[in-house]
């Protein structure tokens, strides 16, 4: 019938973010525990280096892989030097037909994973930093020994640059929906600040009509105390007439800021503001619309407040309006009962008796809105929700007597 309320999220929303905060660490794990003994392999087989010369490089350029979960630009300070030594270790052995040199594979490979990491989580300024770093040291090494130097001295700086762009612009595109969220999150927020103000302004407004004519009852007893009490004194005649003075000037500060919160080009109402004795023309007026509706109304409410007469006429006004835009057609009962401290507004609709589509399909968030500020301003209270059999339920309960202080929502 109201605004819809959003689906509690799912059970395993919480576990599969847990899941996908340790996907990065789980990765890096997995690529190191598949490059140590590639690279460890692959210098101890292709270039015949010694064990403990082959481990001590593959460790320092395979084993800081760990790293790039959280911290690739540590791992990259690490594995850059330790590929140079290796290219400089790698001169001392002799060449051989299939030998990689500046780069050998395994090392050129897991290079490509630490940039991959490093642009996902790094600004392009450092990007460029590691890219220029990678090429001079990949043109320096080609120039000291050109005649060992082949391939991979050129295709390193070219990987490097596909990779840095490809996983930059991953980064950039994350950010950009990261930040549209928080937008999203922030405009939702002004969206409900805004609605819940232009509710207030409004709740004023129609409340000022309230106030006013109590206001030009004092004036008008206080204006003619003197003519109908004749025995009035010199100075009681004076008080009836700072009283008439006062109120006056009350309604002229209530009217201009009746103006103020009107806004530019708004008219007033001409009409009194509704109350209880209208809700049986608001239901056959709902009625004649095309929606079941039937009113339950106590013979005597007693003595109502006319803020809570208006505010029980309003709540009933958008109840009726809410099952007509998301339920059209559903079977509605709508019951007003008093028990002498309180009026109790009741408002419960069926779901459709046939699947139709609502008239909206999300609502501005009005309703609710102006349903629990009206409530609040009579120091009442509001029970709304969805009922199991597909319906809602709306209850206000409105207090006859004045909130005192201690009763002030």
């Amino acid at each position: 019938m109201t605004e819809p309320i959003p689906a509690p999220a799912p059970a395993h929303t919480n576990g599969s973010r847990r899941w996908t905060r340790f996907l990065p660490q789980a990765a890096a794990v997995l690529l190191t525990a598949l490059f140590l003994p590639v690279t460890l392999a692959n210098l101890l087989d292709q270039y015949e280096l010694g064990g403990a010369a082959a481990t001590t490089l593959a460790v320092t350029q395979a084993g800081p892989l760990l790293l790039t979960a959280h911290r690739p630009l540590w791992a990259w300070w690490i594995v850059f030097p330790a590929d140079i030594a290796g290219a400089l270790v790698l001169l001392g052995q002799p060449a051989r037909e299939y030998d990689v040199w500046p780069w050998p594979p395994a090392p050129l490979i897991a290079y490509l994973f630490l940039l991959l990491a490093l642009a996902l989580r790094r600004s392009r300024r450092v990007l460029v930093a590691v890219w220029l770093a990678t090429g001079a040291a990949s043109l320096i090494l080609h120039l000291v020994r050109a005649d060992r130097s082949n391939g991979s001295a050129l295709l390193l700086p070219l990987f490097a640059a596909v990779v840095l762009v490809i996983g930059a612009a991953v980064r950039e595109r994350r950010v950009a929906q990261r930040r549209l969220a928080e937008q999203e999150t922030v405009s939702e927020a002004e969206r409900a600040r805004r609605t819940l103000l232009e509710e207030r302004a409004r709740i004023a407004r129609e409340l000022h009509d309230v106030v006013a004519h109590h206001m030009s009852v004092i004036t008008v007893q206080a204006d003619s105390a003197p003519y109908r009490l004749a025995e009035l004194s010199d100075e009681a005649r004076e008080e009836f007439g700072t009283i008439a003075a006062s109120a006056r000037e009350s309604l002229a500060e209530m009217r201009r800021l009746l103006v103020v919160l009107r806004g530019d080009g708004v008219e007033g109402e001409r009409a009194p503001q509704p109350g209880i004795d209208r809700l049986q023309q608001l239901v056959e007026a709902t009625v004649r619309a095309g929606l079941p509706a039937e009113l339950s109304l106590a013979a005597d409410v007693g003595d109502v407040p006319p803020a809570v007469d208006l505010s029980a006429y309003r709540i009933v006004q958008e109840a009726l309006a809410n099952v007509v835009r998301h339920a059209p057609g559903a079977r509605t009962r709508v019951s007003v009962t008093s028990d002498g401290g309180q009026l109790t507004v009741l408002v419960v609709n069926g779901p459709p008796e046939q699947p139709v589509s609502p008239l909206e399909s999300a609502g501005t968030g009005h309703g609710l809105v102006g349903m629990r500020e009206r409530v609040r301003l009579t120091g009442g209270s509001l029970d709304a929700g969805p009922l199991p059999d597909g319906g809602f339920r709306v209850a206000a309960r409105l207090p006859l007597s004045p909130a005192g202080p201690d009763d002030a929502p």
